[in-house]
């Protein structure tokens, strides 16, 4: 059979007669879902919702690294940090503009811009919402653990944890780039996990989907839900004026965190449970529909989360407004004023305690 063409598990003889390979044998029929509805509806909205994502990305983590660059020095933890975060999203976020032409029409940009684009976007994902978790911890250790941490909220400690960060990012990637592969069919050129037998395909898609949930959801969940707990109740226990706008600032991270991330998850769990022990004869695209629409939601969050958490700090405030300035001449005595008002203010101990609480000392916030 040395003329044989081997596709997924099935040998095609010169006489076109189909043979199956002994080791997947199956016994009854294969079902093959029809998914005609499903691949419309994503092609009538992923290249919008792609393009907006991608143009929020690039401004918000533009705008955000101007400022560190202008205004910042990497000589802080919180700095670092966002540094990373902000770098994270930008390799996310430039591989949707592939994908919104993928689902627009086919795959054109090759083989291997196929596995180096299926690699990035499962690197930028994934590294996003562990630079997240790893700001939230960072907080949490300089507003609950204030003296202690001190000695080892160190820059050394900021690019370990990082590199950290992005080595786990990478080995969970490594997958795509083996399994990603171009396929010609009916419908044009496909950039997909193909080319290898199903039974491979699924086990795999079954790693990711588990993998997707516990590290990169449960585990961040969990430990953004302990921290930002124990942050709440050291600041309800200081006698600061401000503390309830604090405690506000928190529930609007978390809110926004659990809105945005979970549904997503959810999905990647009921897809994962229903191709561990769903009955393979029925076919449903509720799932499917489901997926486009939540997953959206996750890139959103990822996409715009840098500018919400530095937004919310004030030093990042006045930069911005300082960057305004140069540009729009009625805002200079505006910031000017600001500028005074600041310098002339007596800064009590509490307020001191909430610029750490906040962030305000820094770029970031919590």
């Amino acid at each position: 059979m040395e003329d044989d063409e081997y596709y997924f598990g099935f040998f095609y003889n010169d006489s076109s007669q189909l043979m199956v390979e002994e080791s997947y044998v199956t016994s009854g029929e294969v079902i093959l879902c029809e998914k005609t509805e499903v691949n419309g509806f994503g092609a009538a909205l992923l290249p919008t919702l792609y393009s907006i994502i991608f143009v929020l990305s690039l401004v918000g983590n533009g705008l955000v690294l101007c400022i560190i660059y202008k205004y910042e020095k990497l000589s802080t933890v919180t700095n670092v940090f966002l540094l990373n975060l902000v770098i994270s999203d930008l390799i996310f976020a430039f591989t949707l503009p592939f994908w919104a032409e993928y689902h627009r029409s086919e795959w054109i940009f090759g083989k291997a811009m196929c596995k180096l684009v299926g690699s990035f976007y499962s690197i930028g994902f994934n590294s996003s919402i562990l630079f997240l978790t790893l700001m939230t911890f960072d907080r949490y250790l300089a507003v609950v653990h204030a003296i202690a941490a001190a000695q080892s909220r160190r820059i050394v400690y900021a690019f370990c944890s990082s590199a950290a960060v992005w080595f786990i990012s990478i080995l969970a990637s490594v997958k795509d780039m083996f399994l990603f592969n171009v396929q010609n069919s009916s419908d044009g050129m496909l950039c997909e996990v193909t080319g290898h037998a199903q039974n491979i395909i699924q086990k795999w898609q079954l790693i990711g989907h588990y993998q997707q949930f516990l590290l990169f959801f449960t585990v961040p969940l969990l430990v953004v839900l302990y921290c930002y707990f124990r942050i709440c109740i050291r600041i309800m226990s200081t006698r600061m004026a401000e503390k309830y706008r604090a405690v506000k600032l928190i529930l609007f991270i978390v809110s926004f965190f659990f809105v945005c991330w979970t549904p997503y998850n959810m999905v990647i769990l009921l897809q994962a449970i229903d191709m561990s022990f769903g009955d393979k004869s029925k076919c449903s695209n509720g799932l499917d529909y489901a997926l486009y629409v939540t997953r959206n939601l996750a890139y959103m969050y990822c996409s715009i989360s840098p500018v919400l958490y530095t937004f919310l700090g004030k030093k990042f405030q006045n930069h911005f407004l300082k960057l305004l300035a140069k540009h729009v001449p009625c805002l200079k005595m505006t910031v000017m004023s600001t500028q005074s008002s600041r310098t002339t203010s007596f800064r009590t101990p509490n307020t001191e305690y909430l610029a750490r609480v906040t962030g305000s000392g820094s770029t970031g916030t919590f």
